[in-house]
């Protein structure tokens, strides 16, 4: 072997030893926790009422959040991924936001929007604070802008040219983007599904402060972990984690499945 070839080895072997740290620290958790106990308390804890409760929420609420978000980020992603128009810069870093700011911070703003006149307004009308709307709206707030940055990959990483010759065709550009481009999109629009309920599941920040954590009202799984942590019961915190840790998988590995994974690795690291 060359001192090229040997060099180029021990520099990939060092890469995989800085880069293994990491790993092994995710197994590493996920196996303390599934050794603290053990299968019969974790489907004991699961039994609960109130665990029974917090799943029903968290799935249907994830699911909500999932459509929901899917339903903002394909015209947004395509949006700025096809035009150029002034202010496009600020709209990008508006979306991130809620990316980059503290899950406590969105989940006060909530709070004090719906203190104001319209939010108050609002609330006559259809009750939201500390509610279960609140639940799907504080998961919304987060899970739309990764799902948004999905879909503008999605659509970045799609020829225009073929849209471009449907509408010489005769098709107008509304019709060229739902018989041509959305079809190609089908990936993206999986993976800005997949991670905006996966997402969604694990949210806590703005559901504790803007949704409160009330046992069979507003408990999702998170403040499910939460609560029991507050009371001491450790088991069934452990429990719970674990339920998540599984149902996470198990959406990554559909998606990676149906062929998102590419397009869910590049817009997370877009």
């Amino acid at each position: 072997m060359t001192g090229t070839g040997r060099g180029d080895r021990a520099f990939v072997i060092a890469l995989a030893l800085i880069g293994g740290v990491y790993v092994f620290l995710i197994v590493a958790l996920v196996v303390a926790q599934a050794m603290y106990t053990t299968p019969g308390t974790v489907w004991e804890s699961l039994g609960s009422g109130a665990v029974r409760y917090a799943i029903q929420l968290s799935l249907i609420s994830s699911t909500l959040t999932a459509i929901l978000s899917v339903w903002v980020a394909v015209p947004l992603g395509y949006l700025l991924s096809r035009s150029a128009f002034p202010g496009k810069r600020l709209l990008e870093a508006v979306i991130d936001i809620p990316i980059i700011l503290p899950p406590l911070v969105i989940g006060l703003g909530l709070l004090i929007l719906f203190q104001t006149a319209p939010g108050r307004l609002l609330q006559r009308i259809i009750p939201v604070t500390y509610e279960v709307p609140s639940v799907i709206l504080a998961q919304f707030m987060v899970s739309c802008a990764f799902a948004a940055r999905t879909m503008r990959v999605a659509f970045d990483e799609i020829s225009p040219r073929s849209e471009q010759v449907a509408m010489t065709l005769g098709c107008t550009r509304a019709q060229a983007f739902w018989r041509v481009t959305l079809p190609e999109a089908g990936g993206g629009i999986l993976a800005a599904a997949t991670l905006a309920w996966a997402r969604a599941l694990g949210e806590f920040g703005p559901i504790l402060v803007f949704s409160g954590a009330t046992r069979m009202k507003t408990e999702v799984l998170s403040t499910t972990v939460f609560l029991e942590l507050s009371i001491g019961n450790l088991e069934a915190a452990v429990a719970v984690s674990l339920l998540m840790v599984g149902m996470a998988v198990a959406v990554l590995i559909v998606a990676r499945s149906f062929g998102a994974g590419g397009s869910l690795g590049r817009a997370v690291g877009a």
